[in-house]
């Protein structure tokens, strides 16, 4: 699947499209099939009508729900109904460009961590890489494993870290063989007429009913770790000895936890996050490229002149 192209030639001086400017504007390492589906939902009638409209009757819901969770912590707790209740609901309602974005969240997330992974040699880290290429994947607890695997990753690196007395340094040759560097082969979405929500007012409809069918402690657990974009953040920056990426990231550190009632806002702009931090990582893996590239050149030159 692929987004619906802006083209510039409907540029009209007189009447700027905005979603083209921001689509062109290059300040941003976000991957344009990916920028192309994100402005498409953006421009949307869900997302322009259908969310404001319904923001009021989310909140009153996410309200109950949290009174109802001071009662019942633990029950009910059924995270399988949920994920096939997620899968469900994105399946029947919403955009391909939606649908796009949300896979490609969980195999760019666990890319950037194989790719922290990758150059802290000697700590023990168990994964759990998340790989879904259909909406059918997501039902296997893939947004719970997606919680659990930042909180494991920090535990563990941090734990083995500590046990050799060891930091996070920027390693003699960056090894960005974890990026990938195109496209996700990801199944044809539905299209359909029923498929017209954005990636935004999903996630805004499907909070409250994440915190109905999550226990109160998982909920919250997965609410703060929407925080930990900027801890990742640091990891990135003593690996590549820059911290220009941390302009990019937006969720701040969880050593101050946010209300859970902007999980919605602040789950998009995770995704934001980690599309801004997996195209600066691709844009460096590139550049490496090319300096090889370069130097293989150069070296080839200098034995051609060398034995003429």
């Amino acid at each position: 699947m692929t987004a619906r192209p802006f083209d510039p030639a409907s540029f009209d001086p007189k009447d700027p499209d905005p979603w083209l400017a921001l689509y062109l504007d290059d300040s941003l390492p976000f991957d344009d099939k990916a920028k192309a589906a994100l402005l498409e939902g953006n421009r949307s009638y869900a997302r322009r009508f259908l969310l404001p409209a319904s923001r009021p009757f989310i909140f009153l819901f996410f309200v109950l729900v949290k009174i109802f969770r001071r009662f019942f912590r633990k029950w009910p707790h059924a995270p399988k109904t949920l994920h096939r209740l997620i899968y469900w609901g994105l399946k029947t309602f919403a955009r391909p460009e939606a649908n796009l974005l949300i896979l490609r969240h969980f195999n760019i997330g666990t890319e950037i961590l194989a790719f922290i992974k990758a150059n802290v040699p000697g700590v023990e880290i168990n994964s759990h890489p998340l790989r879904p290429m259909t909406l059918a994947d997501l039902k296997d607890n893939t947004f719970l494993q997606h919680d659990l695997n930042i909180y494991n990753f920090i535990i563990e690196l941090n734990r083995g870290l500590r046990a050799q007395g060891r930091e996070i340094e920027t390693p003699a040759r960056i090894d960005f063989s974890p990026i990938s560097d195109g496209g996700f082969d990801l199944e044809a979405f539905p299209d359909k007429w029923h498929n017209f929500v954005d990636v935004q007012t999903a996630v805004e409809f499907y909070t409250p009913i994440y915190a109905l069918f999550l226990s109160d402690h998982d909920f919250v657990r997965a609410a703060n770790s929407l925080q930990l974009d900027e801890t990742i953040g640091i990891y990135l920056a003593r690996i590549l000895g820059s911290d220009y990426h941390m302009s990019l990231i937006n969720n701040h550190h969880p050593m101050v936890p946010l209300s859970t009632f902007q999980a919605g806002f602040r789950l998009m702009m995770h995704g934001y996050d980690a599309e801004a931090l997996h195209g600066h990582l691709r844009e460096m893996k590139r550049r490496q490229q090319a300096e090889d590239a370069a130097k293989s050149s150069s070296f080839v030159g200098d034995a051609v002149a060398t034995s003429g």
